[in-house]
């Protein structure tokens, strides 16, 4: 028979509380603390009143039921109507809902829904589906689909690859190759990663508006020390608002060139929630959803 000495109940007691004190700490509201997606649950209520108190930021409708996980925003054909759609998992459609998140209608577009993140429109009524979500940058099948409501039945495709992505996948500290936010200018359309490595940038690169294979082109980096989920940009073209998980940036130019060249200024919508489409309403309120179908306004200091 073996004999298995007893461990005095004072050691346990120490063993048992230090390993209590190395657990990380699960309730930070900090949205890039790790690097990392915020957690899809959460104390609900904490958040309804955590975003309560960001000032500027109104919670106007809900899209619960209506658009499943809400992963961007554009502008509708109807003035006062937007166009979002839901992520990897669900069906290629694009849901038209009014300013206060009522359904207005859904288009059935024939595509494919790898992982939808991002939609955009030119100024002719184009629109730019990103279908670029990466998470672990794997995918070699990155595409925006080219797309107009009142001819739902055709679809052009802009294949895409990254012009300095050597692995499939690179190393964790380097995948910097998920894009989440696009967005239509002077004829190109503009990709923003959402760094999952250790940049703490997004990276910017063009392809063109029309369908076809090309090597996105690498425009230049920005300083975002968050993950970017959408981009919109204003009227004027003055203002570009890139957001990202509870958090937004701001850069402001005379021209695009320097919006390109500006410093991120950065706002803290923690509490509001997983923050994913951003449109402007108008040149000083924003459109906001969250995955989780809230939908708010927000006045830009």
């Amino acid at each position: 028979m073996r004999f298995i000495p007893l461990v005095p109940a004072a050691l346990v007691l120490m063993l048992t509380a230090a390993c209590s004190q190395a657990q990380p700490d699960k309730t930070t509201d900090s949205p890039t603390s790790a690097g990392v997606d915020m957690p899809k649950g959460g104390d609900r209520r904490k958040d309804k009143n955590a975003a309560a108190e960001i000032a500027g930021l109104s919670k106007v409708g809900s899209l619960k039921g209506k658009v499943p996980e809400s992963s961007g925003l554009a502008p509708a054909p109807e003035s006062g109507n937007y166009f979002s759609f839901g992520d990897d998992g669900n069906s290629p459609t694009l849901y038209e809902i009014s300013g206060s998140g009522q359904l207005i209608r859904t288009i059935d577009v024939p595509a494919t829904n790898t992982d939808w993140e991002s939609l955009s429109r030119d100024g002719s009524g184009n629109y730019y589906i990103g279908d670029c979500g990466n998470n672990e940058s794997t995918r070699r099948n990155l595409k925006i689909f080219k797309f107009r409501p009142d001819s739902p039945k055709s679809v052009g495709t802009i294949a895409f690859t990254y012009s300095d992505q050597r692995e499939f996948p690179p190393k964790k500290k380097q995948r910097n190759f998920d894009c989440e936010a696009s967005l239509w200018h002077d004829g190109q359309v503009y990709l923003f990663t959402k760094d999952r490595g250790q940049d703490r940038a997004s990276n910017v690169y063009t392809v063109p508006d029309q369908p076809g294979t090309y090597t996105a082109k690498k425009v230049t980096s920005l300083a975002i020390p968050g993950q970017v989920t959408d981009a919109a940009l204003r009227a004027d073209g003055h203002r570009l608002v890139l957001l990202g998980r509870g958090e937004l940036f701001i850069l402001d130019g005379n021209s695009w060139a320097e919006i390109l060249k500006a410093t991120p200024r950065q706002i803290s919508l923690a509490g509001a929630g997983q923050t994913e489409g951003a449109v402007f309403k108008d040149d000083s309120t924003l459109l906001i959803s969250t995955e989780k179908g809230d939908l708010y306004e927000y006045k830009l200091p």
